[in-house]
């Protein structure tokens, strides 16, 4: 039988009642001085709002389409990073492991640990990530339908009875270089993980379809966004932001530019609103 453990983060105190939550920040940590700035943005503009917000950073993309793409900063780097914007900012943190043995450290500096969607039914990152007491964030696998995201949650419950686990849909591949959104997912997805969250940045990417590189479509994003608000069974949505996008090295064609986010949470939170 698993053990019952305590989570190291209250999350449903921190949401309190919010009509949704958002996580958003940069697909990569670059920098300390660009991460302190979106994180300040971020939560500026979420506390105008009177939104609970995370902030996302990587401190590795292990997935890049070409060996020359730039990764990351590091696990040390990155933690050192993601631990100054949290006490500047007061902002819980999210950031994506890749191995097993990144959930500890990670685990001791951010609130909720993501596992990836090509890594989505990886049991032993999972359970890693169950065992840190972390909130987890499974984001669902492209290649997966939303009914076999059942397993990667009940492999976090069957690891720790009492971990919170977020469900992500970030699209699904579409032939080749392309990805859809089924609407119908969100509500499957809410029977079993206790959140969903619309990842609108990530579900318009363009997988290898440049050169060596994944290209998006972030033109898209408010139009996405709005339709998975409406949908009425979004907790959460995510979003990769950065104040020039074009400079981002990773995700440039999808990540959205931050003079824009305010403006899409205010039409989001006029359609929750609506259809409450």
């Amino acid at each position: 039988m698993a053990e019952k453990r305590k989570m190291k983060f209250d999350l449903v105190s921190y949401l309190n009642d919010a009509p949704f939550f958002v996580i958003a920040g940069p697909c990569v940590l670059e920098s300390l001085q660009e991460s302190l700035f979106i994180g300040s943005s971020v939560k500026e503009i979420c506390g105008r709002l009177s939104l609970p917000a995370f902030f996302k950073g990587s401190f590795d993309k292990a997935n890049r389409t070409s060996l020359s793409s730039f990764r990351g900063v590091g696990l040390e780097k990155g933690l050192e990073i993601l631990k100054k914007v949290g006490e500047e900012t007061k902002l819980p943190l999210l950031t994506d492991i890749h191995l097993p043995m990144q959930a500890k450290p990670a685990s001791e500096i951010c609130q909720i640990l993501q596992i990836p969607a090509f890594l989505s039914r990886q049991t032993d990152l999972i359970c890693s990530a169950a065992e840190s007491r972390a909130v987890v964030n499974i984001k669902k696998g492209q290649f997966l339908s939303p009914w076999e995201t059942k397993s990667a949650v009940e492999k976090v419950r069957g690891t720790n009875r009492e971990a919170l686990v977020i469900l992500t849909e970030r699209g699904t591949s579409f032939g080749y270089g392309n990805l859809v959104v089924d609407m119908r997912g969100f509500k499957i997805m809410k029977e079993w993980a206790d959140f969903v969250v619309f990842d609108a940045t990530h579900s318009l990417q363009l997988p290898g379809a440049g050169e060596g590189c994944t290209l998006g479509q972030r033109e898209f994003i408010p139009h996405l966004a709005r339709s998975a608000m409406a949908s009425g069974c979004v907790d959460g949505v995510f979003f990769e932001v950065h104040p020039e996008p074009e400079r981002s090295p990773s995700d440039s064609g999808n990540i959205l530019n931050l003079n824009e986010l305010e403006g899409i949470l205010r039409q989001l939170i006029s359609i929750k609103a609506a259809i409450k």
